[in-house]
């Protein structure tokens, strides 16, 4: 790590974290696939899941049906994932790593319990969402008892610095839910506060997935930061591009509408980019369309989107936090799994659901 630093750049239209100095050299390897990313970790990930299903359990039936509902769901289970490969490019050999990508899965499966509930979603992933068949009441406290065994298993671990992780994570989580339930039907959201909320209830738990790998495996605080702005880019990266894929993606890949997060009058990147370079006329469409909600005026929306090339620079976007998760990675020593954290950053971009 010597002669590196932690660099951030923040403002209206930027905020990269990354690490400044020397990137890793050398001729461009063939990039791995989803499927063979996971390949790698799957002993690792079917532990998981095993730990998944057993720290589920409770003697009170509603949350084992609710719970095992929406955990098995389906999902790409990238947070555990990056927490597993983070431990072992980092050089862990022990098997904490499995709990805590569980801790991680856990949080991250009560987010969605609750977005759910605030959002009025009746599809995730193809399938009817919880509160869809069971009613918001039973949804919200379901994820109350996610969020509640979590830190009973994370406590398990016995390291301050893992649940201190996990605590401010879960509470950035926490803080960037509310700053989008503010900023929602507000025409005026610039990018920065965009950036703010994204960063907090998406790449704040990415964050914390690839710091674990670094503190369980007794690595330097330097090293630790360096794991950590490999995740909070990554998260960036993945939350830009779920956010293009919301006006772009095919319906039957994704388990989603065109223009969910406009029905839900949130102004994500690409409606705030073709907002402000749209002429007057089609900028107060757009500007209707987010105090209003719902997807009315989609079309035009879309058009507005494509004819300001917004995608592609939303894309462009997410290429340079992609870049910098790369970036983050170098000071570690070369092995199958740090070639897959970088696999996962340009996966995250690439994908088309």
């Amino acid at each position: 790590m010597r002669g590196q630093g932690i660099h951030v750049v923040r403002g209206d239209t930027e905020m990269v974290l990354s690490i400044v100095g020397e990137a890793a050299s050398g001729p461009e390897k063939p990039v791995m696939g989803l499927e063979a990313i996971t390949a790698l970790a799957a002993d690792d990930l079917r532990a998981v899941d095993a730990f998944i299903r057993k720290r589920l359990a409770s003697d009170v039936e509603l949350i084992n049906e609710l719970a095992n509902y929406i955990v098995g769901s389906g999902g790409k289970r990238l947070r555990p994932l990056v927490v597993l490969l983070a431990a072992r490019a980092a050089g862990y050999t022990g098997s904490v790593h499995i709990n805590l990508a569980a801790v991680v899965e856990f949080i991250h499966t009560a987010t969605l319990l609750h977005d759910d509930v605030v959002d009025g979603s009746e599809r995730r992933r193809g399938r009817e969402t919880a509160n869809a068949l069971w009613g918001n009441a039973p949804s919200v406290l379901v994820g109350d008892f996610l969020y509640s065994r979590s830190f009973q298993m994370m406590v398990e671990v016995e390291r301050m610095r893992v649940m201190s992780v996990l605590a401010d994570a879960t509470n950035a989580v926490a803080e960037g839910e509310v700053l989008q339930l503010i900023h929602c039907n507000d025409p005026d959201t610039s990018e920065a506060r965009y950036f703010d909320v994204i960063e907090r209830k998406t790449a704040r738990l990415f964050e914390a997935a690839a710091r674990l790998g670094a503190v369980i495996s007794d690595r330097s605080r330097e090293e630790e930061d360096a794991f950590g702005a490999y995740g909070l880019n990554l998260g960036i990266a993945y939350q830009l591009i779920d956010d293009v894929l919301d006006y772009s993606a095919d319906p039957a890949q994704t388990g989603k509408n065109l223009g969910d997060d406009l029905a839900e009058g949130k102004a994500t990147l690409p409606l705030i980019y073709a907002r402000d370079h749209a002429n007057d006329d089609a900028a107060a469409t757009l500007r209707r369309a987010i105090e209003r909600g719902g997807t009315d005026s989609l079309s035009r929306v879309i058009g507005t989107i494509d004819e300001t090339r917004a995608l592609g620079y939303v894309r462009q976007r997410a290429a340079s936090f992609c870049d910098a998760a790369c970036a983050a990675l170098a000071p570690f020593p070369a092995s199958p799994e740090r070639d897959a954290l970088t696999a996962l950053a340009r996966f995250a971009i690439a994908r088309a659901y």
